[in-house]
């Protein structure tokens, strides 16, 4: 099987799930079951991944350890950025707390993001199922023109957890490399530009996730702390 055929099939079985997920909450949710699926099915995403993310917080909290060291360093390699880059590294990764780490949650998500993409693009003809149902009048398949009210709502929460995001990982990133403590905190800002391309479906999962990363910094952070107190 090559791996298009395989990424089809996973996508395949994703698609049934949320759409099975939607059916049953059709009782409830009525016209916004497909909405509240698309939801749900991120969160329980979400929360597969969620030890990597106590894995992340972790090796942030040991750099934090690391600073009076990585400030010997940088005295030491005033004038040769190369050398302090390769140290600092190499110090990190003795005390498990590398820069990798920092990526695993973000990793991780990717290919749920790639089946996501696909789950969530209208395909031709009248679209049915799952896409077929709406947000407050809005078509999950509607893109930021015709859906501007909800797509404004989604646009302003995007950038509020992207800029949460970013000044707490610019907190958390003592003694990284300057382009790395740069280019990292404004990662989070790339689902705003998703949300304004992509369908409300997409817009759904992208904020769903936000706040997710969110909730779970908050909550991980205080259980790294009591562990390491």
């Amino acid at each position: 099987m090559s791996i298009f055929a395989a990424f089809g099939a996973v996508v395949g079985v994703a698609h049934s799930a949320i759409e099975s997920l939607a059916t049953l909450l059709i009782p409830i949710a009525g016209g916004h079951a497909g909405a509240l699926a698309i939801v749900l099915f991120t969160l329980a995403v979400r929360l597969l991944i969620s030890p990597l993310t106590y894995l992340q917080l972790r090796g942030e909290r040991r750099r934090v350890a690391l600073a009076p060291q990585v400030e010997k360093l940088r005295a030491r390699h005033r004038d040769d950025p190369l050398a302090l880059a390769t140290e600092t590294l190499a110090l990190q990764r003795a005390a498990g707390a590398g820069p990798f780490v920092s990526l695993l949650p973000a990793l991780a998500q990717a290919p749920f993001f790639m089946i996501m993409f696909r789950l969530v693009q209208p395909g031709p003809g009248v679209v049915t199922g799952l896409l077929a149902g709406r947000v407050l009048g809005v078509p999950l398949t509607a893109h930021l023109a015709a859906g501007l009210p909800v797509f404004a709502v989604l646009l302003a929460l995007a950038v509020l957890l992207a800029w949460w995001s970013a000044r707490r990982m610019r907190r958390a990133m003592t003694g990284e490399p300057t382009g790395v403590a740069r280019i990292l905190p404004l990662l989070g800002y790339l689902s705003v530009v998703a949300i304004a391309y992509l369908p409300l479906a997409g817009g759904l999962y992208l904020v769903t996730s936000a706040a997710w990363t969110a909730f779970e910094q908050v909550s991980w952070r205080r259980l790294v702390t009591s562990v390491n107190t």
